[in-house]
């Protein structure tokens, strides 16, 4: 592969957000209504969509689709599951990956052992393994199976390190890889054998991904994470598929070699920004001046532009934490917290809670980051945002609580009745 040349000049760091919002699919709003494609292709884009079951609002995976897609159809994910344009494995967390990955996800299983899944699943193995046979036995010969299908003993138990014993087992298997997920029914796992789900991948398992080397399946893990953030520090790269041990700028050597990877000066930064060669033309549109951030949108803590919080606040400075999982008493922002972009920065932030019976969309609080003042142009795109984001979420009625500063809630309620008016 011929080595590009990579544009002369020094990325600002408003540029570089620019850069990583372009990959992300959030540097500006749809241009068009979501179609049925729309959700493989971003999820493509992304390489990984995070798995996670809060539902205080939209579950995460669709919150983070409807940031990029806007106002679409939630059971389009679960269609692309279920079609086999997507799948479900291991990568960042659990995740939704494009099926065109699976193979190397399937080829990658055996690096992830120090995972709690691998390991809980190594366990069960050693401590149950007629009963899990014979679980995987009954798959076989009967069909799918959902952890529901089982009765529990201990009906007081709750939470994932108190599963049943079925569920334990199956996760297990998902996790070794003899099962699969087929499909989810009210964002259960149904559960298949795994040569099943494969048969109906779109595009087919690709067998020379299967074979890749160590070496070579952590060389690809590499491109796209760096395709997938736009521009990315030597020190980022390793956590967006989890990686061990962490990627160094001697690793991207080679890379930059074959001219697959580009190095770019950002300024402030001591070391090289990493861009991937596919993105070429972008990147000379943005040391050019050329890529304008004019997307507001909610954005899901478990959103890849978030995720990684060291990064965030380097790239951002962004300083951001799910307090979900503190204790209410030290909790400084609130519960299930959804980070606000603004047109290429990361402006504010919002405690939000969807009542679904009666059609409310409550935001608890919002505050505004040191620095970003209430002008009127971001108190309408703040507005819309929230608005389209419940009527998406079929609460469209909007109850706003406290502000900080208090000077944007009269604003900002104002602007919501504009918004509804309007639509």
């Amino acid at each position: 592969m011929g080595k590009p040349s990579a544009p002369a000049g020094v990325l600002s760091v408003n540029q570089a957000r620019c850069l990583q919002l372009a990959a992300q699919g959030l540097l500006q709003p749809p241009r068009r209504r979501a179609k049925r494609t729309d959700v493989p292709a971003i999820v493509e884009r992304m390489r990984l969509l995070q798995i996670d079951t809060i539902h205080v609002v939209a579950r995460s995976p669709y919150l983070v689709l409807h940031a990029r897609l806007g106002d679409y159809p939630p059971e389009w994910l679960d269609e692309a599951l279920e079609r086999g344009r997507l799948a479900e494995c291991w990568a960042h967390e659990a995740c939704f990956v494009p099926a065109s990955d699976v193979a190397l996800h399937r080829a990658w299983r055996g690096q992830r052992d120090g995972h709690w899944a691998h390991r809980h699943a190594r366990r069960m193995r050693d401590e149950h393994a007629a009963d899990m046979d014979a679980l995987l036995a009954h798959i076989r010969a009967n069909g799918p199976v959902r952890a529901a299908d089982f009765e529990r003993s201990d009906r007081g138990a709750s939470g994932w390190w108190e599963w049943k014993l079925e569920k334990r087992w199956l996760e297990a298997w998902f996790a070794s890889g003899e099962l699969m997920v087929a499909r989810r029914d009210r964002f259960q796992r149904v559960y298949d054998m795994a040569e099943r789900v494969l048969a109906r991948l779109n595009p087919p398992l690709d067998a020379a991904d299967a074979g890749l080397s160590h070496e070579d399946l952590r060389r690809r893990f590499i491109l796209d994470s760096v395709r997938a953030l736009g521009v990315a520090r030597a020190r980022w790269i390793a956590d967006y598929y989890r990686l061990k041990p962490g990627v160094t700028t001697r690793e991207l050597q080679p890379l930059l070699a074959s001219g697959e990877l580009l190095a770019v000066e950002v300024a402030g930064w001591t070391e090289p920004g990493y861009v991937h060669a596919d993105h070429a033309a972008m990147l000379a549109k943005a040391c050019a001046g050329r890529l304008r951030a004019t997307h507001t949108a909610l954005l899901s803590p478990f959103d890849p532009l978030v995720w990684d919080r060291a990064r965030l606040l380097a790239m951002f400075d962004f300083d951001y934490r799910i307090e979900c999982y503190v204790p209410a008493p030290k909790r400084r922002y609130g519960y299930y917290v959804l980070p606000i972009l603004h047109r290429g920065r990361l402006a504010g932030r919002l405690d939000a809670k969807a009542h679904r019976a009666e059609g409310v969309f409550e935001v608890k609080s919002l505050y505004l980051e040191e620095g970003v003042e209430p002008d009127s142009r971001l108190v309408a795109d703040f507005a819309m945002a929230i608005t389209r984001t419940a009527r998406w979420h079929e609460t469209p009625q909007v109850r706003l609580g406290r502000c900080r500063p208090t000077a944007l809630a009269p604003l900002l309620r104002a602007a919501l009745w504009d918004a509804a008016e309007t639509g």
